[in-house]
């Protein structure tokens, strides 16, 4: 799962993380976004409340962009700034990276985002401290006023919204900003390095699942996220080819032929709804391929009864209530066909 191993990463400025275990590593890619990726750097620095360090890792961003990041890093103590000659994506770069530090958390913040508070870390760390079974935790992603929920960055079904800030056990984590024990990270091997983009926290989870860890997002932890353009995949890009194709190659790990078709099918829809037949396509042929020679995996009782609770349920609630709701619509709009009062004025 972890990334190359020839690959080496260049310390570019900053100190290295100790060489003993302490609270937590904060670990954020840089890929371009350089003025979004600085504030992040700076908001990780100045966290307090635990022993932290913050681990930067730069992914083949052009010379002068790092040249900024290694002004701004320098001057801080608790933070390295590495350099990669190229970008490895999202799972891969997060592995290198968390490979890197010995925070006995990983807390992972994307480049476009800030803490909302000065203890995110220190909070999350102590609470997978004390939760031996808790191998992972999802902030809650605000929108970069600070106050209002990202719905774009809402990865649970729409039912829990309601619960946004609040605790709830889940089966999957936001990127943009979570937390990991770091006995679960080595003991799963790190994530799918093969995905680069999209759904990697939901193949994460369901592993760690599979293996008895819990899942749990926390709403009173938050990032602020600005949802940089810069550097950012697009739907027309790619975006879409990666969310097609690695939800897919997910769906053949865990349940087979059977599980990649009924998905087929919905993507197809939404892709010729969308104007993106042929990256649909391309994208499904993409992950048959992938999908021979990897590990099948098989779910559990304990986990199925998991998955069903913390997300099938949840999102059956959702359909039912739509369902309710598009009813009672159609009874107040339908016209009366009886009892209809005798008509007033003059005759």
């Amino acid at each position: 799962m972890r990334s190359d191993p020839e690959i080496v990463p260049v310390l570019l400025a900053g100190r290295l993380p100790p060489g003993r275990d302490y609270a937590a590593d904060v670990i954020i890619l840089s890929h371009r976004r350089t003025e979004a990726t600085i504030a992040a750097i700076r908001s990780a620095s100045a966290q307090g409340g635990c022993d932290h360090h913050v681990i930067v890792l730069d992914q083949g961003s052009p010379p002068e962009m790092r040249a900024m990041l290694i002004v701004a890093v320098t001057p801080l103590g608790n933070v390295a700034l590495f350099g990669v000659d190229r970008n490895l994506g999202v799972p891969g770069g997060r592995n290198l990276a968390s490979g890197l530090g010995r925070g006995r958390a990983i807390v992972a913040l994307d480049n476009d985002a800030v803490f909302a508070a000065p203890d995110v870390v220190a909070r999350a760390a102590a609470r997978l401290a004390i939760l031996p079974d808790l191998g992972a935790i999802g902030f809650r992603i605000l929108a970069a006023d600070g106050v209002a929920l990202d719905r774009s960055s809402w990865g649970y079904p729409k039912a829990l919204l309601e619960a946004a800030a609040r605790r709830f056990t889940a089966t999957t984590f936001v990127g943009c900003g979570h937390a990991l024990s770091r006995a679960c990270f080595e003991a799963l091997g790190g994530y799918d390095a093969t995905l680069f983009f999209a759904w990697e926290e939901y193949e994460f989870a369901r592993r760690a699942i599979g293996v008895g860890w819990q899942i749990e997002h926390h709403g009173d932890l938050a990032v602020i996220h600005a949802v940089a353009a810069e550097a950012r995949v697009g739907w027309q890009d790619g975006r879409w080819r990666y969310f097609v194709r690695n939800r897919l190659v997910i769906a053949h790990d865990w349940h087979g032929i059977a599980g990649m078709l009924p998905r087929a099918v919905v993507y197809l829809a939404r892709g010729m709804i969308a104007g993106r037949m042929r990256v649909t396509l391309g994208a499904m042929a993409e992950a048959r391929r992938m999908a021979v020679g990897r590990k099948r995996r098989h779910a559990g009782p304990a986990d199925r009864g998991y998955i069903l609770a913390h997300e099938t349920m949840p999102r059956l609630r959702r359909l039912k209530s739509a369902s309710v709701s598009a009813d009672a619509s159609a009874r107040a709009m339908a016209a009366p066909t009886a009892g209809l009062p005798a008509p007033s004025g003059p005759s």
